[in-house]
C-alpha cells in the first residue's frame, strides 16, 4: 500500500473512531470527523445533536473548533463518515456551514476533503469542488 493511500486509510478509521462518540439521540445519524493539520496532528470531532436543534454541532465543526481552540490554523484534509447504526451510509457530505468554515482556515486550491463509507471506499475532493465561488478572509481586506 503506498503511502498516500495508508495516511488516507488511517485517517478514515480515525474519524470512524470518532463517529463511535457521537451524540445523536434525536436524529441517530452519527457523524465522525478526522481533520488533519499540515504538521500532521489529527483532530477528532463527531456530531453533538441538542434538543433545541439549532445549538446542535457537526462532527466536522468540532474538529476544527477543537484544533483552532488549541492553536492550529494550518490544515491538509479531512476524512468524513456518517450513517445510521448498524448501516453503511452514503457519502457524507458537509454541510453548508461547515464547508464555510474551511473555507475560513483552508486554502480551497489544496484543502482535501475526503468522504468515506469503509476504508477502501471513499471519494476525495477539493474544498473549491465543494464550495465553489466562496466567500474567504480575502474579501474583507480592505
Amino acid at each position: 500500500m503506498d503511502e498516500k493511500k495508508h495516511e488516507v486509510t488511517e485517517l478514515i478509521r480515525l474519524a470512524y473512531d470518532a463517529q463511535s462518540r457521537s451524540y445523536s439521540p434525536y436524529s441517530g445519524f452519527a457523524t465522525g470527523a478526522a481533520l488533519e493539520a499540515e504538521d500532521g496532528t489529527v483532530y477528532q470531532g463527531c456530531n453533538i445533536e441538542n434538543a433545541a436543534y439549532t445549538p446542535s454541532n457537526c462532527a466536522e465543526r468540532t474538529a476544527f473548533f477543537k484544533a483552532v481552540s488549541e492553536g492550529q490554523r494550518r490544515f491538509r484534509r479531512i476524512a468524513i463518515v456518517g450513517n445510521y447504526p448498524g448501516q453503511q451510509g452514503d457519502y457524507c457530505a458537509p454541510c453548508g456551514v461547515c464547508r464555510q468554515v474551511m473555507r475560513e482556515f483552508c486554502d480551497p486550491e489544496t484543502f482535501e476533503i475526503i468522504l468515506a463509507r469503509g476504508a477502501d471506499d471513499y471519494r476525495t475532493y477539493l474544498l473549491r469542488e465543494l464550495l465553489p465561488e466562496s466567500f474567504g478572509p480575502q474579501d474583507l481586506e480592505r
